[in-house]
């Protein structure tokens, strides 16, 4: 009996680490062409006159999430099990004060954007700041991002493309096809780690020779608020497997 009770147990904690993700970029960016087209530029331009940068040129999202009848502890309690189990990162947790009830969470998302321009290769990721404050029946939460942080594969591009030859291709994919290498690797010199301020590249800037990336970024970006918030939102109303109450 014991056995069977560990089994299930080990059965539900798997399944709360695969659902309590975000979401997978792939089905981030179909939120985002259902919500906001699939013509970047339109996007993001239309987006724009919606959008305010603080005072620190940062994009911020805040949200106040009413629930009614559940005590600051109560709150705690299910947006702190939420965070363990959605961030996977042990340092994603940046602050977790009961007393005060704040919980910040930093956390970066991997290749959040891809865009292939003409001679140039663009993964975005981004690293936003999540900060929970927690008070009787009600939270707010607030998001805020502040730079894309840029892969950029040299000689990537559509041109580039055609001008290798097969074999420099397969090597040249090898390497950046998924967006992923080890932090500071520079076996491929043509692998560049570059920061780029949202507030000085497009919509927020209209000359930009990097629009069509930064457009993209943009909405997925957006899109990925608006998941937070929603996910967020479940867990304080109904929890993140839809069992956790005082009843057992």
């Amino acid at each position: 009996m014991m056995k069977r009770t560990l089994i299930f147990a080990f059965s539900m904690l798997f399944g709360i680490a695969t659902q309590a993700q975000i979401m997978k970029n792939a089905d981030l960016e179909k939120y985002a062409k259902e919500r906001y087209g699939d013509k970047w530029l339109d996007a993001a331009k239309n987006l724009a006159g919606t959008l305010k940068l603080d005072k620190n040129e940062s994009l911020t999202y805040q949200q106040v999430i009413e629930a009614p009848g559940k005590t600051k502890q109560q709150l705690y309690v299910a947006l702190n099990y939420w965070a363990t189990a959605t961030f996977k990162d042990k340092n994603a947790i940046t602050l977790n004060d009961k007393d005060a009830g704040c919980i910040i969470i930093s956390s970066p998302i991997d290749g959040i954007a891809d865009h292939t321009g003409t001679l140039n290769r663009y993964i975005v990721s981004i690293t936003p700041v999540i900060r929970i404050d927690i008070k009787e029946g009600r939270i707010r939460v607030t998001y805020t991002v502040q730079n894309y942080d840029i892969l950029k594969a040299e000689d990537a591009g559509w041109i580039g493309g055609l001008l290798d030859n097969s074999d420099n291709r397969q090597s040249h994919q090898n390497v950046w096809s998924d967006g992923k290498r080890m932090k500071d690797d520079k076996t491929d010199r043509r692998l560049y780690d570059e920061q780029w301020e949202i507030a000085k590249h497009y919509p927020f800037v209209e000359k930009d020779s990097k629009k069509r990336t930064c457009s993209k970024a943009l909405i997925m970006t957006h899109a990925y608020s608006n998941a937070v918030m929603d996910k967020i939102e479940e867990a304080i109303k109904n929890g993140i497997v839809g069992n956790e109450d005082d009843e057992w």
